[in-house]
């Protein structure tokens, strides 16, 4: 049975596209059925103990679980990651995930190489993921895991992109103070907050005319430009 859609999800259109700003840390581009996200750093737990430090795989698997009920809410034709999607070297946990991916028959999973993502060609050749290197144009889009630096921009096409984990700190009266992850969408390029639950994020100061928009547990709400 197909799940209920996430709460009333913020629409954010831009250059004539509806993008669907979801509370999972996704974007869903309901004109051609694509579903946009950006670093999960899945095996990044099995990289920590390898270092001694005890973090659970189970992290992980609550990203994918998370990631399975979008699939079901919004039925994508394509996933396409932006960047970071596997955290380093080789470990069980991409076994998990290329399991994972093979269960899915009618969706075309895309890589952007990110940063992190560094396992051997052979390995992704063997799997069902098609993997691009540094950037996708699907118009009037560029798909890409680094922002692009704007005095270099030479390209008509709006960026959407990863890497940063971008937040945004909020101030209250007492001295109360709340960080929380966020889209953010300026003149040239929008980032996407980073989807797996294990990873950090940094803070953005958003300039006048740019959009930011904070994530909650069940809501993505607008802050202004």
């Amino acid at each position: 049975m197909q799940q209920e859609k996430s709460i009333s999800p913020t629409i954010h259109t831009i250059a004539g596209q509806e993008l669907l700003l979801l509370p999972e840390k996704a974007i869903f581009w309901t004109q051609k059925k694509i579903l946009l996200l950006a670093d999960l750093h899945l095996g990044k737990a099995a990289h920590f103990r390898k270092a001694g430090i005890p973090i659970s795989g189970k992290i992980h698997e609550h990203d994918l679980h998370t990631l399975d009920n979008l699939l079901n809410q919004w039925q994508p034709l394509q996933v396409i990651f932006l960047g970071d999607l596997f955290h380093s070297s080789f470990n069980q946990e991409w076994n998990r995930l290329e399991a994972w991916m093979e269960e899915k028959k009618n969706i075309l999973f895309t890589l952007i190489r990110g940063n992190h993502d560094v396992l051997p060609r052979q390995l992704y050749a063997g799997s069902c993921l098609q993997v691009v290197d540094e950037k996708m144009e699907i118009s009037p889009f560029l798909l890409t895991h680094h922002p692009p630096e704007e005095a270099n921009s030479n390209t008509s096409l709006y960026t959407l992109c990863g890497h940063v984990h971008p937040a945004i700190q909020l101030s209250g009266q007492g001295r109360q103070q709340l960080s929380l992850p966020c889209f953010y969408f300026g003149l040239h390029y929008g980032i996407l907050p980073a989807f797996g639950k294990f990873t950090g994020f940094y803070k953005i100061k958003p300039k006048a005319g740019e959009q930011v928009y904070g994530v909650l547990p069940e809501r993505v709400i607008p802050l202004g430009s």
